[in-house]
């Protein structure tokens, strides 16, 4: 149920930055957050960094990456809207 919501959230909503030419590629992140425990992993660019949204231990979680390390710089349980 929370991987639906989830891709259904990302599946209508347009993403206008674009990343860097010096970032590191959107799956090599994904592998990265997969190896943490996220699934059901979500990626753009967005104010210089990698943003997106993840399950992780049954929660959405949002979150920060930095574009070059892959570190995550936030994670935080997604507010309800």
């Amino acid at each position: 149920m929370l991987v639906s919501a989830l891709v259904l959230m990302g599946a209508g909503s347009a993403r206008a930055d674009q990343p860097g030419a010096d970032w590191m590629n959107k799956d090599v992140l994904k592998k990265q957050l997969q190896a943490k425990g996220y699934s059901s992993i979500l990626v753009w660019a967005d104010d210089g960094y990698w943003e997106g949204e993840a399950i992780k231990d049954g929660i959405i979680v949002e979150f920060h990456a930095d574009p070059h390390t892959g570190a995550l710089l936030k994670a935080l349980p997604k507010k309800e809207d």
